[in-house]
């Protein structure tokens, strides 16, 4: 494994995994090669040699004996990939771990590699016969594994040698397979039980996925559910005739679920997939509900005119070009079936939530609506309720699995049955019921044994209702998780914006629970507290919370506006100051402080990660020092802190403006990493930084190294005074890069403004040669940089305008 990844608290066991041969460079196969080198290994990607040479390699004399030719269909789904986004790869330079190669030139190589994952086209002739290959160079042991959506392993391995059946499982990632956490591992008729063991292990502790346990049953379980959901919503908003906008709204982020909804979520799919899925699921005559995958008229109607989605250029929406040649999205009419300019959704029962930050507490508002947005939501929960109990112990035995898999699988926050216990086990019940719905026979039995809903929280641990034992049990897997949510009765100290936790063994961990969680007085209350209570009564601080949305988004605008458009100055200035004071608390307290940034780590939330001892970091963590954005520059440290990391990197010799430029550009254009693996290269995560895959183990990892540095003798650090700044030298050359992006209209008049300033502090003001200065120095220069830009009138507009509709402006 490569030593950027935190190191897991357990291990797997006997088997190592360092080369991995992908057979299949489509879409899915292009792609999990891609996570694979992500986390270090060595990868062998292979396909199929064309037939014959195209017309282009034709005209240049190639044949199918040319490399070229031979290597053509991997070579061109490995560029597409390249190209793709979002990025399959955490940075680019790890394309330099994937090795291309074709099936007849480079299947023999497969003798060399750990483990051989087959991804070639769905269709089992095709599958069968490329494993009987497979078998004449495969070394014994070696796992084997089929990333098949649908087809039954015990038909995959009809003719297989014992060792191939006993290695052989299915392996289902999700597209795409860096970002969808969904990994189901479905066991053979002889799969060797050690096999799928380690495959849970590994997927969990390596691959960051969910490893989902599931039975060799037609569309496993996330498909299962997910696709039904999909079709019996696109059903209901046809009987309801609600528009494609309407839908999609109404099952976007308000519940807890990708912005794409429902109809942009088959477009992005392809209508073919599904439809291909459905066209399976709706022959399982044993399935009670298997009519409901029969296509609904609009989809049928979509897929007779080949209007698959993305994939075609048009479906339930359609990208066109206006007069202007401005981009425009039309959605389609499905009464008319026509495309029509987009249209803006209101309910009066989305409304009544928009005050709801908690989505547990917005469910029974969502269902109690008494609008069409409220019918829509009892018929749809009401029919997943139901679909989902009839699923146990077909697809699954035990109903966590079933959450677990629909929301790693589909992006959704929630699981069904821990939707259904939002509103209560009864109520969900007495709903079903009102619609001539009923649950399967155990849910009764359960609520007649007095429980009241399908999970409940013991010893801080989530434990699931188990049907056959009536008793709940731990969820296997996450005893080593820390789950904040399950941690209620924890709660030392508590303020309307943050939250802290005693994890245990004398740590605790800081929550933000604002907005977005932004930074605004009662988050700095929290830090500030936190620490003093670390420093008092504990022995480390984590700070890290369970957001799916942000670690931190930054600073809370609307309190600054409201100073800055009062001209309260003086209140500006005591802002700053007081951010700055707890971004250097956090660094120089008197016991370690550990961040844990996932998701958007943006200005604050980037500059509190700068100043922690160490960071934990999440895999997808998107970092950066956005400020300019807004008119401003990063003033609680992280100007100064960049500044400080250059300095440490300074070596005799080097072109110490060079390394500076680097930050100042990052700075300058609000530079945001597109993985935790480039925010190092940014340098806004050092070389000391961990990063975990699995965002579930993220804070236990976290709790983990704290406990390390307190007990191998951590020291309360002192100030620095010896950071080299470049001064008059720097400051000059950033200055005559900045005009000329000015004079080549790259950037306007007030970005100019912007980068001059930013330009002044990184290089430590005018001074007239690189000299060493005290943090505190470079924290008064960010701060006069700050309050003068404050007072601007243009970075006022892009305050406004990012408070307003939630978009940058340039001006």
């Amino acid at each position: 494994m490569e030593a950027t990844l935190a190191k897991p608290q357990t291990q797997t066991k006997n088997r190592n995994i360092r080369r991995v041969a992908v057979l299949g460079s489509g879409i899915m196969g292009s792609r999990i090669a891609a996570h694979f080198a992500n986390i270090g290994v060595d990868v062998l990607l292979l396909d199929i040699v064309p037939r014959e040479p195209n017309a282009a390699e034709a005209a240049k004399g190639l044949t199918t004996d040319s490399p070229a030719v031979r290597n053509r269909p991997v070579n061109d789904a490995w560029q597409t990939m390249l190209k793709a986004t979002p990025a399959s790869l955490y940075t680019p330079k790890f394309a330099d771990r994937v090795k291309l190669g074709n099936f007849d030139d480079n299947l023999k190589d497969i003798a060399t590699y750990d483990w051989v994952i087959e991804v070639v086209v769905e269709r089992l002739d095709i599958k069968r016969s490329l494993y009987e290959r497979v078998e004449q160079f495969r070394k014994p042991g070696t796992l084997i594994t089929s990333n098949t959506s649908g087809i039954p392993m015990h038909l995959l391995v009809e003719g297989r040698s014992d060792d191939f059946r006993r290695h052989f499982c299915g392996t289902h990632f999700f597209n795409p397979p860096r970002y969808l956490r969904l990994l189901e591992i479905i066991p053979g008729p002889e799969t060797d039980p050690a096999i799928i063991d380690f495959l849970m292990s590994y997927g969990d502790l390596y691959l960051g996925k969910t490893t989902v346990l599931a039975k060799d049953t037609p569309g496993f379980i996330a498909n299962r559910l997910g696709i039904h959901s999909l079709i019996q919503t696109i059903r209901v908003s046809e009987e309801m005739g609600l528009s494609v906008e309407e839908v999609d709204k109404l099952t976007g982020p308000v519940v807890g679920r990708p912005k794409s909804g429902t109809f942009r979520l088959s477009d992005v799919v392809g209508l073919d997939t599904t439809v291909n899925v459905a066209s399976n699921l709706v022959k399982l005559e044993y399935d009670e509900s298997h009519k409901a995958f029969e296509l609904p008229s609009t989809m049928q109607k979509l897929s007779d005119n080949k209007w698959l989605g993305d994939k075609t250029g048009q479906g339930f929406y359609k990208k066109v070009k206006d007069e202007k040649g401005k981009s425009v999205i039309l959605a389609l009419n499905l009464k008319t079936f026509e495309y029509e300019p987009s249209q803006k959704v209101k309910f009066a029962t989305l409304d009544s939530t928009k005050a709801v930050e908690s989505l547990r507490k917005r469910f029974p508002i969502l269902l109690a609506g008494t609008d069409k947005a409220g019918e829509f939501y009892r018929r749809t929960f009401a029919d997943g309720f139901q679909y989902a109990t009839n699923r146990i112990p077909e697809v699954a035995d035990e109903l966590y699995k079933i959450d677990e898999a629909i929301k790693a699988g589909f992006g959704w926050q929630m699981g069904l049955f821990e939707t259904w216990d939002a509103i209560g086990a009864q109520a969900g019940i007495d709903m079903m019921e009102k619609l001539d719905r009923k649950p399967a026979q155990w849910v009764y039995d359960m609520v007649a044994s007095g429980a009241t809903s399908f999970y409940k929280t013991e010893g801080g641990k989530k434990q699931y209702y188990d049907i056959p034992s009536k008793a709940y049990k731990t969820i296997p897997g996450t005893e080593s998780f820390i789950i904040l949510e399950s941690l209620s009765d924890n709660v030392i100290w508590k303020n309307a914006g943050s939250a802290i936790y005693d994890l245990g063994d004398g740590i605790i961990n800081l929550e933000f629970r604002s907005k977005m969680n932004t930074f605004g007085a009662e988050v700095i209350e929290g830090l500030n507290k936190a620490i003093s209570l670390a420093e008092k009564d504990f022995r480390g601080l984590v700070i890290g919370n369970e957001s799916s949305e942000a670690f931190s988004a930054g600073a809370n605008l609307a309190t600054l506006f409201m100073f800055a458009l009062e001209q309260e100055y003086d209140e500006i200035n005591l802002m700053i100051a007081g951010f700055q004071q707890a971004m250097m608390r956090a660094r120089y307290s008197a016991i370690p402080v550990v961040g844990a940034p996932h998701s958007l780590a943006l200005g604050g939330g980037c500059e509190l990660n700068l100043h922690c001892d160490r960071v934990v970091a999440h895999s997808e963590t998107y970092m950066g020092l956005v400020e300019v954005g807004v008119g401003l520059i990063p003033a609680g440290g992280g100007t100064k802190e960049m500044a400080a990391r250059c300095s440490d990197l300074y070596q005799t010799g080097d072109p110490e403006l060079n390394i500076l430029q680097s930050a100042f550009m990052n700075i300058a254009t609000a530079k945001v990493s597109t993985s935790a693996q480039e925010a190092r290269e940014m340098n806004y995560l050092l070389p000391s930084a961990q990063i975990v895959l699995n965002r579930s183990r993220q804070i236990a990892e976290a709790k983990q190294v704290a406990i390390e540095l307190a007990e191998n003798g951590y020291t309360q650090p002192k100030q620095r005074t010896d950071i080299k700044v470049q001064g008059k030298t720097g400051i000059a050359l950033f200055r005559a890069g900045v005009t000329a992006m000015k004079m080549g209209r790259f950037i306007s008049e007030h970005d100019e403004k912007i980068a001059n300033k930013l330009a002044y502090v990184i290089c430590g003001g005018d001074l007239s040669s690189p000299q060493l200065v005290s943090e505190k120095y470079l924290l008064d220069l960010e701060r006069e940089a700050f309050l003068s830009l404050t007072g601007e009138k243009k970075t006022l507009e892009r305050i406004q305008s990012l408070l307003q509709g939630g978009k940058p402006l340039r001006n």
